[in-house]
């Protein structure tokens, strides 16, 4: 078995000599090298690239010596190594071509793979039934929002303008003026692509510090985006279906013009088509808010509970030009209320929600971007940036005595336009206005939301790459339904934000 194994170690030597020696050069007489002109640089770089190959001869030989060496330890399999005969035959003394040929030869030996991991390395196994690469990114930033607020608004929202949370009669938020400061726009996130033989695995999961709901106010982790793609299919929390997300100015204060679809929802969707005309379907997570209005302390209504037994249906097809896109959006809801009280009253009932949205986003030049969108429905506004209730009540017949009011939903209109401008690669701006229009129902109160109006405008610098400082003006107006009483807001506010990304590509193989 020994006098086997030193064979082997030879024969793979002797593969090795003869690669070394068709890489030399061919000995010349001394006249020869006083006549040769001074080689030419591409000359150099051709013995570079065959230094490089010999490189790639020494690994594949340090792989077959591991491999052997794994077969001599007990109960190790035995690997046949390749023979300098396969490697010579194929070899052509043929001046400075001989040497790539005779790489590529010892390259071609046929072998089964070595039982010592350590050679894999010196000749990976390819996965035939991927495509592409995969790759990991670690992205985000930190940002501080400072400014001053000349009125007021609830303080819950105090480094935001939304035109539903100004003061609904006189003074609610006193006093005017006000200082914030505040990091809450900072974002973290990963994303990750993954090449499989069904198309590129995508994956999202993101973070802010933007708290809602019963966090509302606070500098608190908030889940922006848990999303999966694979091929033609996503599921996860994500920009709703509905949304067109480049319609969004390059403004800087956080929630932005109030007229647009802007909504992460809970989906599956499906992509049929992909590309400059793609069309995408999905089912979303449903919901929707009611205003009880002017009756919301009759004891009946306090048995009245929201149930939602089918999920949200949205769409869009979206059309992409060299000169910029348009998406048309759709939403079909139902919103169902249940009467749960035995009391002789039958208060349910439920209605139909449904939306269109109409974006553009056209470039026209390489200066300045429009972003439009324009939006009408019924019950579509927890689906609006900025928007109250989806339903409300209204009064009917009272000689119906066990139906004397019902709910139904409220029509919207909201639109959004703007212009993104570059003055310089340092400079940029962004100017525009929006509005969100309610047609409230005689169930509402007086001070019932009726008309927000927002507008903006800004100036950003960036000083070097992935830093950003700016500052912007913010204008919202609100109008109440019946009362009269229209309070408006404005705001200076100043930021500073630091990006940061770093990209893995193929770290698995």
């Amino acid at each position: 078995m020994k006098s086997h194994h030193q064979a082997k170690w030879i024969r793979i030597l002797g593969a090795f000599l003869m690669a070394t020696t068709l890489l030399a050069p061919a000995p010349q007489s001394a006249a020869a090298q006083a006549q040769e002109p001074q080689k030419p640089a591409s000359e150099l770089e051709q013995l570079k690239d065959r230094l490089q190959q010999l490189e790639k001869v020494m690994q594949e030989i340090k792989g077959q010596i591991n491999g052997m060496e794994q077969a001599q330890k007990p109960g190790g399999p035995v690997t046949p190594a390749p023979t300098q005969a396969s490697a010579s035959a194929s070899v052509e003394q043929k001046g400075k071509s001989s040497a790539p040929k005779a790489i590529e030869a010892v390259y071609s030996t046929k072998a089964d793979p070595p039982a010592d991991p350590a050679t894999a390395v010196a000749s990976p196994r390819r996965q035939d039934d991927k495509k592409g690469e995969n790759t990991f990114q670690i992205y985000g930033f930190a940002m501080l929002d400072a400014g001053f607020q000349f009125r007021q608004s609830d303080p819950d929202w105090f480094d935001v303008m939304r035109p539903s949370k100004l003061p609904s009669f006189g003074d609610q938020f006193a006093p005017d003026g006000k200082v914030f400061l505040g990091v809450r726009q900072s974002r973290l996130g990963v994303k990750g692509t993954t090449a499989t033989k069904y198309g590129e695995l995508k994956t999202t999961f993101e973070f802010e510090l933007f708290g809602v709901g019963s966090n509302v106010g606070e500098t608190t982790f908030r889940l922006r985006h848990a999303y999966g793609e694979l091929g033609h299919f996503g599921a996860g929390q994500y920009w709703s279906v509905f949304v067109d997300v480049d319609s969004f100015p390059n403004t800087v204060e956080y929630w932005g013009p109030n007229g647009l679809v802007w909504f992460r929802n809970v989906q599956f969707r499906w992509m049929p088509l992909k590309g400059k005309n793609a069309l995408t379907i999905g089912i979303e997570r449903p919901g929707a808010s009611g205003d009880q209005g002017r009756v919301a302390d009759r004891n009946e209504l306090q048995g009245i509970r929201a149930k939602f037994d089918l999920p949200d249906l949205t769409a869009n097809a979206r059309f992409t030009r060299d000169w910029g896109h348009v998406q048309i959006g759709g939403l079909l809801k139902r919103v169902k209320w249940v009467d749960t009280l035995d009391d002789g009253f039958d208060l349910g009932g439920s209605d139909v929600g449904w939306g269109i949205a109409v974006s553009a986003v056209p470039k026209f030049n390489k200066n300045n971007v429009g972003r439009f969108q324009f939006i009408y429905g019924e019950a579509i506004q927890n689906y609006l940036n900025d928007a109250p209730v989806d339903v409300a009540i209204e009064r009917t017949n009272s000689s119906d005595p066990r139906r004397p009011i019902k709910g139904v939903s409220l029509p919207a209109f909201a639109m959004s336009a703007y212009l993104d401008h570059t003055w310089s690669k340092r400079f940029s701006s962004a100017l525009g206005y929006s509005v969100v229009n309610i047609e409230n129902t005689e169930g509402q109160a007086d001070n019932a939301y009726h008309r927000g109006h927002y507008a903006s405008t800004n100036l950003l610098f960036y000083p070097v790459d992935n830093a950003m400082v700016g500052a912007e003006f913010i204008w919202g107006k609100r109008e109440n339904f019946r009362d009269g009483f229209s309070p408006d807001d404005a705001r200076l506010q100043f930021v500073f934000k630091y990006n940061f990304s770093k990209l893995f590509t193929n770290f698995d193989k």
